[in-house]
């Protein structure tokens, strides 16, 4: 079974840094997509970049461009999203995705591109 498990999520102060991990099991890791998303109380699900299956290139999203980094490690079947100078805004459950069946994941970012969701972890910055 294809499984996604997101960890690392916690509560920051605003400009802080944190490392999410998204750990994948039951495919072959490199040959797919995987992207991150988040989702604020009563908002929906936002993409915020990707990183592709074919040479691992990274997308963003304006919004995190040049906060957040995307990578992947093959060794260990995770991946990873590095968020820096982080913002009360950014305050939200935070997602990974992977597309097995559209295609469309990477360099799209939207959420409907996702065909399977691993559970998401608390993303909590105070000002």
């Amino acid at each position: 079974d294809v499984q996604l498990q997101a960890s690392g999520g916690g509560l920051v102060q605003a400009g802080g840094s944190l490392r999410l991990s998204c750990a994948a099991s039951g495919f072959t890791f490199d040959d797919y997509a995987i992207g991150w998303f988040r989702q604020a109380p009563g908002k929906e699900r936002e993409g915020l970049g990707c990183i592709s299956r074919d040479d691992d290139t990274t997308y963003y999203v304006d919004s995190v461009k040049g906060r957040f980094t995307i990578s992947r490690d093959s060794a260990k079947n995770t991946v990873y999203l590095q968020m820096n100078s982080l913002q009360p805004e950014d305050t939200a459950v935070y997602y990974c995705g992977t597309d097995h069946f559209q295609w469309k994941l990477c360099p799209g970012t939207s959420a409907e591109f996702v065909d399977y969701w691993g559970q998401g972890t608390q993303v909590t910055v105070s000002s």
